[in-house]
Protein backbone atom coordinates (compact mmCIF):
# COMPACT_ATOMS: atom_id res chain seq x y z
CA UNK A 1 0.00 0.00 0.00
CA UNK A 2 1.00 3.17 -0.88
CA UNK A 3 2.04 5.66 2.18
CA UNK A 4 1.75 9.14 2.17
CA UNK A 5 2.68 12.05 4.81
CA UNK A 6 0.14 12.87 7.41
CA UNK A 7 0.88 17.19 6.89
CA UNK A 8 3.69 18.36 8.50
CA UNK A 9 4.05 15.45 11.19
CA UNK A 10 6.56 13.26 9.05
CA UNK A 11 3.89 10.22 9.97
CA UNK A 12 3.12 8.15 7.20
CA UNK A 13 -0.33 6.93 6.76
CA UNK A 14 -1.90 4.62 4.48
CA UNK A 15 -3.28 6.59 1.63
CA UNK A 16 -6.52 4.64 1.12
CA UNK A 17 -7.89 4.12 4.51
CA UNK A 18 -10.96 2.07 5.85
CA UNK A 19 -14.06 4.59 7.08
CA UNK A 20 -15.68 2.84 9.96
CA UNK A 21 -18.62 4.85 10.15
CA UNK A 22 -20.65 1.90 8.13
CA UNK A 23 -19.43 -1.31 9.89
CA UNK A 24 -22.47 -1.53 12.27
CA UNK A 25 -25.40 0.52 10.92
CA UNK A 26 -26.07 3.70 8.73
CA UNK A 27 -25.83 1.95 5.55
CA UNK A 28 -28.23 -0.83 5.30
CA UNK A 29 -27.96 -4.41 7.47
CA UNK A 30 -25.08 -4.89 9.98
CA UNK A 31 -23.19 -8.10 9.51
CA UNK A 32 -20.53 -8.06 11.91
CA UNK A 33 -19.03 -11.34 10.94
CA UNK A 34 -18.20 -9.95 7.85
CA UNK A 35 -17.44 -6.12 8.80
CA UNK A 36 -14.90 -7.41 11.63
CA UNK A 37 -13.39 -9.84 9.03
CA UNK A 38 -12.83 -6.31 6.54
CA UNK A 39 -11.18 -4.97 9.51
CA UNK A 40 -8.74 -7.64 9.69
CA UNK A 41 -8.35 -7.92 6.24
CA UNK A 42 -7.68 -4.39 6.11
CA UNK A 43 -4.37 -4.46 8.42
CA UNK A 44 -3.40 -7.59 6.10
CA UNK A 45 -2.87 -5.33 2.92
CA UNK A 46 -1.71 -2.52 4.22
CA UNK A 47 -5.09 -0.57 4.87
CA UNK A 48 -4.05 0.87 8.27
CA UNK A 49 -5.58 3.88 8.67
CA UNK A 50 -8.62 3.34 10.50
CA UNK A 51 -11.19 6.54 11.06
CA UNK A 52 -14.21 5.90 13.51
CA UNK A 53 -16.17 8.71 15.67
CA UNK A 54 -18.06 8.76 19.11
CA UNK A 55 -21.24 9.72 17.74
CA UNK A 56 -21.51 7.03 15.32
CA UNK A 57 -24.25 4.65 16.72
CA UNK A 58 -23.86 6.36 19.97
CA UNK A 59 -20.56 4.56 20.80
CA UNK A 60 -21.22 1.71 19.21
CA UNK A 61 -19.09 2.08 16.15
CA UNK A 62 -15.82 2.78 18.43
CA UNK A 63 -16.23 -0.20 20.74
CA UNK A 64 -16.76 -2.51 17.61
CA UNK A 65 -13.27 -0.88 15.72
CA UNK A 66 -11.68 -1.88 19.71
CA UNK A 67 -12.86 -5.39 20.00
CA UNK A 68 -11.51 -5.66 15.38
CA UNK A 69 -7.93 -4.40 16.55
CA UNK A 70 -7.49 -5.97 20.02
CA UNK A 71 -4.34 -7.20 19.89
CA UNK A 72 -3.29 -5.53 16.57
CA UNK A 73 -3.07 -1.77 17.79
CA UNK A 74 0.69 -1.69 17.22
CA UNK A 75 -0.57 -1.93 13.21
CA UNK A 76 -3.32 0.64 13.01
CA UNK A 77 -3.33 4.50 12.33
CA UNK A 78 -6.52 5.29 14.44
CA UNK A 79 -8.33 8.28 13.96
CA UNK A 80 -11.64 9.42 16.25
CA UNK A 81 -13.82 12.47 16.70
CA UNK A 82 -15.43 14.28 19.30
CA UNK A 83 -17.48 17.20 19.25
CA UNK A 84 -21.23 16.25 17.56
CA UNK A 85 -23.43 14.27 19.52
CA UNK A 86 -27.02 13.27 19.40
CA UNK A 87 -30.01 14.48 21.27
CA UNK A 88 -32.30 12.05 22.86
CA UNK A 89 -34.32 13.46 19.82
CA UNK A 90 -32.11 12.36 17.18
CA UNK A 91 -31.03 15.82 16.23
CA UNK A 92 -27.33 16.65 15.87
CA UNK A 93 -26.17 18.96 18.71
CA UNK A 94 -22.10 20.50 17.80
CA UNK A 95 -20.72 20.84 21.63
CA UNK A 96 -16.86 22.19 20.84
CA UNK A 97 -16.46 23.37 24.83
CA UNK A 98 -13.26 22.35 26.13
CA UNK A 99 -14.56 20.23 28.83
CA UNK A 100 -16.38 17.96 26.71
CA UNK A 101 -14.00 17.30 24.58
CA UNK A 102 -11.79 16.14 27.50
CA UNK A 103 -14.76 13.87 28.48
CA UNK A 104 -14.86 12.86 25.04
CA UNK A 105 -11.21 11.66 24.55
CA UNK A 106 -11.84 9.60 27.97
CA UNK A 107 -14.58 7.77 26.76
CA UNK A 108 -13.51 7.25 23.52
CA UNK A 109 -10.23 5.84 24.94
CA UNK A 110 -12.41 3.05 26.85
CA UNK A 111 -14.46 2.48 23.93
CA UNK A 112 -11.34 1.72 21.96
CA UNK A 113 -9.52 -0.25 24.10
CA UNK A 114 -5.99 1.75 23.91
CA UNK A 115 -4.34 4.00 25.99
CA UNK A 116 -3.89 6.66 22.68
CA UNK A 117 -5.35 7.88 19.95
CA UNK A 118 -3.63 8.61 16.70
CA UNK A 119 -5.81 11.25 15.17
CA UNK A 120 -8.20 13.13 17.08
CA UNK A 121 -10.97 15.57 15.17
CA UNK A 122 -13.07 18.18 16.19
CA UNK A 123 -15.86 16.15 14.60
CA UNK A 124 -17.68 19.33 13.14
CA UNK A 125 -17.19 23.37 14.26
CA UNK A 126 -19.40 24.93 17.48
CA UNK A 127 -20.17 28.46 16.65
CA UNK A 128 -20.66 29.31 19.91
CA UNK A 129 -16.89 28.08 21.21
CA UNK A 130 -13.93 30.20 19.88
CA UNK A 131 -11.68 27.64 17.76
CA UNK A 132 -8.75 28.56 19.67
CA UNK A 133 -9.97 27.75 23.30
CA UNK A 134 -11.05 23.76 21.39
CA UNK A 135 -7.79 23.24 19.95
CA UNK A 136 -6.18 24.32 23.08
CA UNK A 137 -8.02 21.57 24.84
CA UNK A 138 -6.79 19.22 22.73
CA UNK A 139 -3.13 20.19 22.81
CA UNK A 140 -3.64 19.61 26.24
CA UNK A 141 -4.63 16.15 25.34
CA UNK A 142 -1.57 15.91 23.46
CA UNK A 143 0.25 17.25 26.53
CA UNK A 144 -0.83 14.45 28.58
CA UNK A 145 0.25 11.63 25.91
CA UNK A 146 -4.06 10.93 25.21
CA UNK A 147 -3.50 12.33 21.47
CA UNK A 148 -0.82 12.17 19.10
CA UNK A 149 -1.86 14.48 16.23
CA UNK A 150 -4.69 16.97 16.21
CA UNK A 151 -7.55 17.38 12.99
CA UNK A 152 -10.58 19.58 12.24
CA UNK A 153 -13.71 18.22 9.83
CA UNK A 154 -15.79 20.68 7.44
CA UNK A 155 -14.01 23.25 8.71
CA UNK A 156 -14.07 26.57 6.36
CA UNK A 157 -10.66 28.26 5.71
CA UNK A 158 -10.75 31.20 8.04
CA UNK A 159 -11.63 28.00 10.84
CA UNK A 160 -8.53 26.54 9.59
CA UNK A 161 -6.19 29.07 9.94
CA UNK A 162 -7.30 29.96 13.09
CA UNK A 163 -6.97 26.41 14.71
CA UNK A 164 -3.48 26.08 12.95
CA UNK A 165 -2.35 29.23 14.57
CA UNK A 166 -3.42 27.69 18.09
CA UNK A 167 -1.84 24.57 17.61
CA UNK A 168 -0.27 22.65 14.25
CA UNK A 169 -3.37 20.65 12.22
CA UNK A 170 -2.26 17.69 10.90
CA UNK A 171 -5.52 17.31 8.88
CA UNK A 172 -8.62 18.69 7.43
CA UNK A 173 -11.02 15.72 7.01
CA UNK A 174 -13.98 17.26 4.42
CA UNK A 175 -15.76 15.94 1.84
CA UNK A 176 -14.21 15.33 -1.45
CA UNK A 177 -14.88 13.57 -4.50
CA UNK A 178 -15.96 13.51 -8.31
CA UNK A 179 -18.99 15.25 -7.55
CA UNK A 180 -17.52 17.24 -4.57
CA UNK A 181 -15.11 19.21 -6.07
CA UNK A 182 -15.85 23.14 -6.39
CA UNK A 183 -16.99 23.56 -2.90
CA UNK A 184 -13.89 21.56 -1.60
CA UNK A 185 -11.37 23.74 -3.43
CA UNK A 186 -10.91 26.95 -1.29
CA UNK A 187 -10.17 24.32 1.99
CA UNK A 188 -7.84 22.23 -0.44
CA UNK A 189 -6.17 24.78 -1.04
CA UNK A 190 -5.14 26.00 2.25
CA UNK A 191 -4.21 22.41 3.30
CA UNK A 192 -1.55 23.06 0.08
CA UNK A 193 -0.57 26.52 1.76
CA UNK A 194 -0.46 25.46 5.00
CA UNK A 195 1.22 21.65 4.59
CA UNK A 196 -2.20 20.49 6.01
CA UNK A 197 -3.10 16.77 4.77
CA UNK A 198 -6.55 16.36 3.29
CA UNK A 199 -8.56 13.25 4.38
CA UNK A 200 -11.27 12.86 1.52
CA UNK A 201 -14.45 11.26 3.46
CA UNK A 202 -17.25 10.05 1.31
CA UNK A 203 -14.88 10.03 -1.79
CA UNK A 204 -17.33 7.43 -3.41
CA UNK A 205 -19.76 9.62 -3.30
CA UNK A 206 -21.43 7.03 -0.16
CA UNK A 207 -21.88 4.46 -3.13
CA UNK A 208 -23.26 5.98 -6.22
CA UNK A 209 -19.79 6.70 -7.91
CA UNK A 210 -18.64 2.67 -7.31
CA UNK A 211 -21.53 1.62 -9.25
CA UNK A 212 -23.14 -0.02 -6.56
CA UNK A 213 -26.18 2.04 -6.33
CA UNK A 214 -28.54 1.36 -9.02
CA UNK A 215 -32.46 2.14 -7.76
CA UNK A 216 -33.58 3.84 -4.67
CA UNK A 217 -35.57 0.63 -4.03
CA UNK A 218 -32.63 -1.34 -3.83
CA UNK A 219 -31.53 0.67 -0.17
CA UNK A 220 -33.05 -1.02 2.64
CA UNK A 221 -35.56 0.94 4.19
CA UNK A 222 -33.10 1.38 7.51
CA UNK A 223 -30.55 2.82 4.72
CA UNK A 224 -29.76 6.42 5.80
CA UNK A 225 -28.94 7.21 2.63
CA UNK A 226 -32.70 7.86 1.87
CA UNK A 227 -32.40 10.99 3.64
CA UNK A 228 -29.68 12.80 1.23
CA UNK A 229 -31.02 14.91 -1.64
CA UNK A 230 -28.72 13.17 -3.93
CA UNK A 231 -30.49 9.59 -3.58
CA UNK A 232 -33.90 11.35 -3.79
CA UNK A 233 -36.12 9.88 -6.59
CA UNK A 234 -36.36 13.49 -8.13
CA UNK A 235 -32.62 13.58 -8.59
CA UNK A 236 -31.39 9.94 -8.86
CA UNK A 237 -31.69 9.12 -12.43
CA UNK A 238 -29.88 12.27 -13.17
CA UNK A 239 -27.03 11.06 -10.90
CA UNK A 240 -26.92 7.80 -12.24
CA UNK A 241 -26.66 9.27 -15.62
CA UNK A 242 -23.54 10.92 -13.97
CA UNK A 243 -22.33 7.59 -12.31
CA UNK A 244 -22.50 6.17 -15.58
CA UNK A 245 -19.81 8.05 -17.10
CA UNK A 246 -17.44 7.64 -14.15
CA UNK A 247 -18.08 3.16 -15.43
CA UNK A 248 -17.45 4.22 -19.08
CA UNK A 249 -14.09 5.86 -18.31
CA UNK A 250 -13.11 3.67 -15.80
CA UNK A 251 -13.79 0.31 -18.73
CA UNK A 252 -11.48 2.31 -20.66
CA UNK A 253 -8.67 2.25 -18.43
CA UNK A 254 -9.40 -0.90 -17.49
CA UNK A 255 -9.86 -0.35 -13.56
CA UNK A 256 -13.48 -0.28 -11.75
CA UNK A 257 -15.56 2.71 -11.26
CA UNK A 258 -14.72 3.35 -7.22
CA UNK A 259 -10.09 2.56 -8.59
CA UNK A 260 -11.23 5.46 -10.64
CA UNK A 261 -13.09 7.35 -8.31
CA UNK A 262 -10.41 7.49 -5.92
CA UNK A 263 -7.57 7.59 -8.01
CA UNK A 264 -8.72 10.91 -8.86
CA UNK A 265 -9.18 11.81 -5.49
CA UNK A 266 -5.50 10.68 -4.84
CA UNK A 267 -4.27 12.55 -7.83
CA UNK A 268 -5.41 16.14 -6.51
CA UNK A 269 -2.34 16.15 -4.22
CA UNK A 270 0.37 14.19 -2.64
CA UNK A 271 -1.23 14.48 0.97
CA UNK A 272 -4.70 13.88 0.13
CA UNK A 273 -5.49 10.81 2.11
CA UNK A 274 -8.76 8.82 1.16
CA UNK A 275 -11.17 7.08 3.56
CA UNK A 276 -13.87 5.01 1.55
CA UNK A 277 -16.11 3.57 3.70
CA UNK A 278 -17.04 -0.39 3.63
CA UNK A 279 -18.01 -3.98 5.30
CA UNK A 280 -16.78 -6.34 2.90
CA UNK A 281 -13.78 -7.39 2.12
CA UNK A 282 -14.45 -7.38 -1.73
CA UNK A 283 -14.79 -3.93 -1.78
CA UNK A 284 -12.14 -3.12 0.14
CA UNK A 285 -10.00 -4.54 -1.37
CA UNK A 286 -11.00 -3.05 -5.01
CA UNK A 287 -10.52 0.01 -3.11
CA UNK A 288 -7.03 -0.86 -1.68
CA UNK A 289 -6.31 -1.45 -5.83
CA UNK A 290 -6.51 2.46 -6.80
CA UNK A 291 -3.60 3.31 -4.87
CA UNK A 292 -1.54 1.70 -7.58
CA UNK A 293 -3.53 3.53 -10.39
CA UNK A 294 -1.70 6.82 -11.87
CA UNK A 295 -3.93 9.00 -13.82
CA UNK A 296 -2.43 10.99 -16.82
CA UNK A 297 -2.74 14.45 -17.37
CA UNK A 298 -4.85 13.36 -20.58
CA UNK A 299 -6.98 11.39 -17.93
CA UNK A 300 -7.90 14.10 -15.81
CA UNK A 301 -8.65 15.71 -18.93
CA UNK A 302 -10.91 13.53 -19.97
CA UNK A 303 -12.81 13.06 -16.83
CA UNK A 304 -13.05 16.67 -16.09
CA UNK A 305 -14.98 16.83 -19.22
CA UNK A 306 -16.82 14.01 -19.03
CA UNK A 307 -17.80 14.42 -15.81
CA UNK A 308 -18.21 18.34 -14.58
CA UNK A 309 -19.96 18.89 -11.46
CA UNK A 310 -22.86 20.20 -12.80
CA UNK A 311 -23.82 16.89 -13.58
CA UNK A 312 -25.16 15.91 -10.25
CA UNK A 313 -28.53 17.09 -9.03
CA UNK A 314 -29.33 17.85 -5.09
CA UNK A 315 -27.05 19.15 -2.66
CA UNK A 316 -24.39 16.64 -0.33
CA UNK A 317 -26.52 16.85 2.42
CA UNK A 318 -30.06 16.89 3.57
CA UNK A 319 -31.58 20.41 5.22
CA UNK A 320 -31.78 18.89 9.06
CA UNK A 321 -27.59 18.12 8.43
CA UNK A 322 -26.85 21.08 6.87
CA UNK A 323 -26.33 23.28 10.63
CA UNK A 324 -23.06 21.56 11.65
CA UNK A 325 -21.43 22.75 8.36
CA UNK A 326 -19.09 25.12 8.80
CA UNK A 327 -18.62 27.12 6.13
Amino acid sequence: MQQRTLGNTGEQVSAIGLGCMGLVGWYGERDDEEAEATVRRALEIGVTHLDTAAVYQDGDNERFVGKCIHGLRDQVFLATKCGLERSAEGRLVVDNRPEIIHRSCNASLERLGTDHIDLFYLHRIDPAIPIEESIGAMAELVEAGKIRFIGISEASVDTLRRANLAHPIAALQSELSLWVENSAQPALDACQELGISYVAYSPLGRGFLSGSVKRVEDLPADDTRRIFPRFDEANFEANIAAADQVREVAQSLGCTPAQLALAWVLAKWDKVLAIPGTKKRAYLEDNAGAASIELSPANLKEIATRLPEELVHGERYPEIMMHTLNV
